[in-house]
């Protein structure tokens, strides 16, 4: 299994507070391995990123609330998650992994929704080994209807049309995460930007502006993401979301520090209005935190 580096320990202060209750609507909780054991199969190991060290950045960075996501590391064994949400307190919350959805019963997803998990994660990549059958997708999705949760999709490494057949006639809400994966380099004609531009049109689809500085071809300052952003928040101002994606699993360079990706995240908005739609409004209305 390869070795992928951690996350940067220390924080600094953004170069502004983000708006007050702003929320990282996409982190990651990761071992110690002792405790949360991986489960057979996984397709990677992080080093160990834990609920305190979460909540050390986001209070470094002025952020109040956030979402806990399942890995594929755990599958559907949640605890790391139920934990979280239990030392982090009322102001979090999180998204499940598919899996759970074929693994686990009624009960445990109801457990699930007590702690404050309102969504679930879907992955079509083969190489995680997360991959629901076609019938146990139509079953989860039953299921997500049912609960008023929301359906997340984890994008391919060539973005989302090679799986996009299987999810853009749902009528539940449906978040695509770290902007679709577009390729920069290919401007408005990538087909995955078109793509998720077509989505947004629908109205129950929501795209999270994360995975900047993996997705940029030009590398720091990012500038190549910005226009993809813009193009999403100019098509559904309303239903953009932002994301750390800490502690930035599968990272073979050394991830940023993390309030680079909230400048980042300003630089995209055009104006503080919209940055708090992106940053407090939208995320607790798809989360269901009080605004």
């Amino acid at each position: 299994m390869p070795t992928y580096l951690p996350f940067e320990p220390n924080p600094r202060q953004p170069s502004k507070p983000p708006p007050p209750k702003t929320i990282d609507s996409q982190f990651h909780v990761l071992g110690p391995v002792e405790k949360y054991p991986i489960r057979p199969g996984a397709a990677y190991q992080m080093p160990t990123a834990t609920w305190e060290a979460a909540l050390r950045m986001h209070k470094a960075l002025g952020i109040e609330r956030g979402v806990i996501v399942q890995t594929t590391t755990y599958g559907a064994d949640h605890r790391v998650v139920l934990d979280g949400l239990a030392g982090m307190g009322p102001n979090y919350r999180g998204c499940a992994n598919a899996l759970v959805f074929a693994e686990a019963d009624d009960s445990y997803l109801a457990k699930l929704h007590d702690a404050g998990v309102r969504g679930a994660r879907f992955s079509f990549r083969q190489e995680l080994g997360a991959v629901l059958s076609d019938q146990d997708f139509a079953r989860a999705i039953a299921r997500i209807r049912e609960l008023g949760w929301y359906a997340k999709i984890q994008p391919e490494k060539d973005g989302i049309i090679s799986s996009v057949e299987k999810y853009q006639a749902l009528d539940v809400p449906v978040l695509i995460d770290h902007m679709g994966r577009p390729d920069p380099a290919r401007g408005k004609d990538d087909p995955n930007l078109r793509k998720v531009l077509e989505l947004l049109s629908k109205g129950n689809f929501w795209v999270m502006l994360s995975l900047g500085e993996k997705i940029s071809k030009a590398g720091p300052p990012w500038n190549d993401v910005i226009p993809i952003a813009q193009a999403y928040i100019e098509a559904a101002p309303d239903r953009c979301v932002w994301a750390s994606d800490w502690p930035h699993p599968v990272s073979v360079v050394q991830p940023p520090n993390d309030a680079e990706l909230l400048e980042l995240m300003y630089r995209y908005a055009p104006d503080e209005a919209t940055l708090n739609n992106i940053l407090v409004r939208n995320p607790a209305k798809l989360f269901g935190f009080p605004e």
